[in-house]
């Protein structure tokens, strides 16, 4: 069984969801960052009263910085940016929104505000498939099998759009007729690797895309471990397929493994990485010599979801 993860605070939407004020006010938050705080800091602090216009109020009345009006215009241009997206083709929500991924909200790295395209589904039962961009062979076919076999489930495939394991796990979800999700570690509208535009406007067509940053974000060596810690959230499990020491299937296991989330490691993971040999043993981490053993695995995990589930539900009644 997996660990317990680590305790976020407690975030709940909002009943019916925020209006545009609420909104922009949050997104001048997360741009302006008062004295310094974090985007989780500033969630935390917004989620406690119910309100960002209440905490902005209280982080940027008077303050001495703004004697050229810098906190107006933040608060402006936020205005404008939340008008304009509600124009644009895709959707931006907020974590106190209704409709934001519950998932999303159990951990401490929580998105404030995402940015979506595609059908966003309440109750997504997603596994995550990730791994290398340098795939082998035998990688991809590995990926590609899962990938199918969570199609024939009903299961939702969900990678970050990267060359390699993510590319090949999403098109055969697609070709499968099954759902894929791409949590891309650039804006909504940007398009990384550029060889994956296609894929990208199919995923946005038949599954969904999803962003935790501003629109027009490029990629950057942060965006993409900060969209694993995401991808480990919105899934229930991760199956890492290949990766090497530093990769970001790395970072995703390791973050699964804090987040609760159980991780399926193939064979040659723990082969070929110390981290991986590392890990066997740990709460919730198995190991698979195949993509049957990998989907086995995955369906224990979610049986275990659906009693622990049921447990609950029967307790709270």
């Amino acid at each position: 069984m997996a660990s317990a993860p680590t305790a976020p605070p407690s975030l709940n939407a909002m009943p019916g969801g925020w209006d545009d004020e609420e909104r922009a006010a949050l997104v001048a938050l997360l741009r302006l960052q008062p004295e310094g705080l974090s985007w989780q800091e500033i969630a935390v602090r917004v989620a406690s009263v119910g309100s960002a216009r209440v905490v902005w109020d209280d982080l940027t009345q008077g303050v001495l910085f703004d004697v050229d009006g810098a906190t107006e215009a933040a608060r402006q241009a936020a205005t404008e940016d939340v008008d304009k997206w509600r124009q644009a083709h895709f959707r931006f929500l907020t974590f106190m929104d209704a409709d934001y991924p519950v998932r999303l909200r159990d951990v401490r790295q929580i998105p404030p505000v995402i940015f979506t395209r595609g059908d966003l589904l309440a109750g997504d039962r997603g596994v995550s498939v990730v791994g290398s961009r340098a795939a082998s062979d035998d990688g991809r076919r590995f990926a590609s099998r899962v990938a199918q076999e969570l199609a024939a489930r009903g299961l939702t495939t969900v990678s970050g759009l990267a060359a390699g394991i993510d590319t090949a796990a999403h098109v055969a979800a697609l070709d499968a007729g099954g759902r894929t999700v791409a949590v891309i570690g650039t804006g909504i509208t940007r398009w990384f690797p550029e060889e994956n535009r296609e894929l990208h406007e199919r995923i946005a067509a038949d599954g969904l895309l999803l962003s935790q940053f501003w629109p027009d974000a490029p990629p950057t060596r942060f965006t993409f471990p900060m969209r694993n810690a995401v991808m480990s959230a919105y899934g229930h499990a991760t199956v890492v397929v290949e990766a090497g020491e530093k990769s970001g299937a790395r970072i995703q296991a390791r973050e699964a493994v804090q987040h609760g989330r159980p991780v399926v490691l193939s064979r040659e993971v723990v082969r070929r990485t110390r981290w991986g040999a590392a890990m066997v043993g740990s709460p919730g981490v198995r190991v698979a010599d195949s993509p049957e053993e990998a989907i086995e695995c995955v369906e224990a995990f979610l049986r275990l979801d659906d009693t622990v589930g049921e447990l609950l539900s029967l307790a709270g009644g």
